[in-house]
């Protein structure tokens, strides 16, 4: 049995159209459907959800977020 070893990247392309957690830099956790990224880790989500502090404050039909905002994108959905 061969095991290949699966890159970040690979794995990131792998996601797409996932319904994915991005962690911020701040603390924000926003939850949407992974649209698009690229080699800088510039992220695009559809149908997010932002929470902060656990609490939903905000939906939004697509956000964008800036790769060095992001701390962690996640495929597992967040607990409430």
């Amino acid at each position: 049995m061969s095991l290949q070893k699966q890159t970040p990247s690979d794995f990131l392309k792998q996601i797409i159209r996932w319904t994915v957690v991005v962690k911020l830099n701040s603390g924000v956790d926003c939850q949407g459907v992974l649209a698009c990224l690229d080699g800088y880790m510039n992220i695009t989500l559809e149908q997010t959800e932002e929470y902060v502090n656990g609490q939903l404050k905000n939906k939004y039909r697509d956000a964008f977020f800036q790769g060095n905002n992001v701390l962690y994108i996640s495929t597992q959905k967040r607990r409430m």
